[in-house]
């Protein structure tokens, strides 16, 4: 069986979103998913700081790699924590969840 030693892929997400952000209708779709695009920048990070294939984060987690997949594509679901947690400890990480105050909003703004 040949060696399939993780050759991880570069990729320049600013120059991809940048070139992106050029199309019509992208950049309002963009900010309706920005949340769920910085999860998922955040997974990928993790895994590939940690140097596992998407196999290895799911046998880790006790799950399928099509689960993992799923974890790491924007916009498909919302994962639970119990799931961010397992995945979080799969590539070597905590997880973080925090409640940021935000603006309060006047009347007339609303």
């Amino acid at each position: 069986m040949a060696d399939l030693k993780y050759k991880p892929v570069s990729h320049d997400h600013d120059a991809f979103l940048a070139k992106a952000l050029e199309r019509k209708g992208f950049s309002e779709a963009y900010d309706g998913l920005e949340d769920e695009y910085l999860l998922v920048r955040e997974l990928l990070g993790a895994r590939m700081r940690a140097g596992l294939t998407q196999e290895e984060v799911a046998e880790a987690m006790g799950t399928t790699k099509s689960a993992v997949s799923r974890l790491e594509a924007a916009g498909k679901h919302s994962p639970s924590v119990s799931t961010l947690k397992k995945y979080a400890q799969a590539v070597g990480c905590d997880v973080e969840i925090r409640l940021v105050s935000a603006p309060r909003r006047t009347s007339a703004s609303s």
